[in-house]
């Protein structure tokens, strides 16, 4: 989406692994106060609960019918498991880190639900995206935002550490879901929070204020619940934002605490009480992970006061069962691993400070050796700061590791940090260029047949061709690993010529190497990312046609153009990075 939209409205929807919301505000809200940027107020469990972002979960019923999103979506299926109803149900919880994982993205990939049934990925996703997207019409209208679906631009966020084809399935769930593509724009998360945060300077406070003057160097830790999102930004004159090194991160986020606790309860009780409870007891499994949500932000980074958890009577129940006669107690009491540390009664779980904070080590170590390795670089040097963004960098325990981690420098944690990703979106609708340049993950380029050089190249890639003797499979590099590009700027073109006289469509394989310099796109660190898909339906020219063919780097996504090398016509052509 080009600068200077004439769009009324922007829209964000922001897709988490554990939260989603949306938040938006018209041209005018903006002009007067890029600070104002209206959202919603979610309530679960009878009002219990409020907060202004959902659980990222989404429930269809037995006929694969979209049902619910969210605290609604949850609650839905409470009720339904304590009716013992839920089985022909299709539950998903956390399911967006899957496009993470996955190594072979494609259109036509399952997901499986809480208990195990499989439904195709982009029904999941865009029937998400499709709720939040109604949701936050209605709520717009209500608040007296009355315009048409062609005057709002759309922005959806994604992680900076996420592949092409992985932003490409989300451009495409969102499309599917009623977004138009040409009102679409991605946005990276760290770097929607970088902009908020240089706009709403009332977050900040005397010396903070001098992260976002002209020169000034500073991280960004985007924690959320699945990834760790970590770039370097310069802010150049006039306001915009450089990206000194690659965007990199992991899966380290609040998700992995999760994991630690669940995988304590499975070594106390046994894998098989776990994994029974969790099949059997569906409604207490999601209390749990309510509660622990919650409490888990509680937990300090000093101090020696045991930490409390709630947890449900059925976990004990379910122990007894598979353990008759067995006391809880003794089984604690004799392992060595736990036993100075643990101590359970009905529905009460009690484990030492220590054993609390060690839930956290395996992410702490994780985010803190990766923060390390980068302040190291000799490109970063001059950092004077750390903005900590994301629903994780509340937690007292990553700020501490992180201030150990980093003495020296500012640490700066926004209040409402887990929604500061959410209003830098709606920022970066109503401005979308304020990115001045970026750093390549990778080095990209195009598989290619060039002329074949005797004793240089592989004797097993040569063939003859109507172009004469030629070698296959070679990496023509078009931007480098590490290279610095700035926004909107094409790199050099290539040529691409046609194999045969008939041939109406270029298929031309792009590939993602991180070595600086790889040959072959068979290389070891390469991996193919997709097809650039050029239409040429004219055969008029036989043999003699082609395209000299660039990409455009450095924007959230990779652009493609494709120039007739005899005409100078422009030819219709687009990635097709999911096969």
């Amino acid at each position: 989406m080009a600068a200077g939209t004439s769009h009324l409205l922007s829209a964000a929807i922001d897709f988490g692994t554990t939260f989603s919301g949306y938040a938006f505000s018209t041209k005018n809200d903006f002009l007067s106060n890029p600070q104002n940027v209206s959202s919603f107020t979610w309530s679960a469990g009878s009002g219990c609960l409020q907060s202004l972002k959902t659980s990222t979960c989404v429930l269809f019923d037995p006929k694969g019918n979209f049902h619910s999103f969210g605290f609604e979506a949850e609650d839905k299926y409470c009720d339904l498991a304590y009716d013992n109803l839920h089985k022909d149900w299709y539950y998903f919880r956390r399911f967006k880190m899957v496009l993470y994982h996955q190594k072979e993205l494609n259109r036509k990939f399952h997901i499986k639900s809480l208990d195990g049934k499989t439904m195709p990925a982009m029904k999941v996703f865009s029937s998400a995206i499709c709720y939040l997207k109604k949701h936050l019409l209605n709520t717009s209208q209500m608040r007296g935002a009355d315009v048409q679906m062609s005057d709002i631009a759309w922005v959806l966020t994604v992680p900076a550490i996420w592949s092409d084809p992985a932003k490409q399935f989300m451009r495409e769930a969102a499309v599917e879901a009623g977004i138009p593509n040409n009102q679409l724009q991605l946005s990276l998360e760290p770097e929607a929070a970088s902009l908020y945060c240089k706009h709403l300077q009332v977050l900040l406070s005397g010396d903070n204020l001098t992260v976002f003057r002209n020169g000034s160097k500073y991280m960004v830790l985007d924690a959320g619940g699945g990834t760790i999102d970590i770039t370097v930004h310069e802010v150049k004159p006039g306001g915009t934002l450089r990206e000194l090194y690659k965007a990199n991160g992991g899966d380290w986020g609040g998700t992995k605490v999760d994991e630690e606790f669940e995988r304590l309860l499975s070594d106390i009780l046994g894998q098989k009480t776990f994994d029974a409870f969790q099949k059997e007891c569906v409604p207490d499994l999601l209390e749990m992970h309510r509660s622990f949500e919650v409490k888990k932000r509680s937990i300090k980074a000093t101090g020696d006061d045991k930490v409390t958890f709630s947890v449900p009577v059925n976990l004990l129940e379910t122990f007894k069962r598979f353990n008759p006669g067995v006391v809880i107690s003794n089984v604690i009491a004799n392992n060595s691993k736990y036993s100075g540390d643990v101590t359970w009664s009905g529905d009460k779980l009690r484990i030492s400070a220590n054993l609390a904070r060690r839930l956290f080590k395996s992410s702490l170590d994780s985010i803190c050796g990766q923060v390390q390795m980068l302040l190291g670089l000799p490109e970063l040097s001059g950092v004077t700061a750390i903005l900590m963004l994301g629903g994780y960098s509340e937690c007292p325990l990553l700020q501490n590791a992180i201030k150990i981690t980093c003495p020296n420098l500012r640490l700066i944690v926004p209040r409402d940090a887990g929604l500061v990703v959410l209003n830098g979106a709606v920022i970066n609708g109503h401005t979308p260029s304020t990115i001045s340049e970026r750093v390549c993950k990778f080095t990209y380029g195009a598989r290619c047949r060039r002329k074949f050089i005797e004793g240089f190249h592989k004797e097993e890639y040569k063939t003859t061709s109507i172009r004469g003797v030629r070698c296959n499979n070679v990496f023509e590099v078009h931007a480098r690993m590490g290279d610095s590009i700035h926004i909107g700027q094409a790199c050099k073109p290539s040529k691409h010529v046609v194999v045969s006289e008939n041939q109406k469509r270029m298929q031309i394989g792009i590939y993602a190497s991180n070595k600086s310099e790889p040959l072959y796109v068979t290389d070891p660190g390469c991996q193919k990312l997709g097809d650039i898909v050029i239409d040429m339906p004219d055969t008029t020219n036989g043999i003699k046609r082609g395209n000299n063919v660039s990409m455009t780097f450095g924007g959230t996504e990779i652009e493609v153009n494709a120039v007739d090398i005899d005409t100078g016509k422009k030819h219709r052509a687009f990635f097709n990075f999911l096969g």
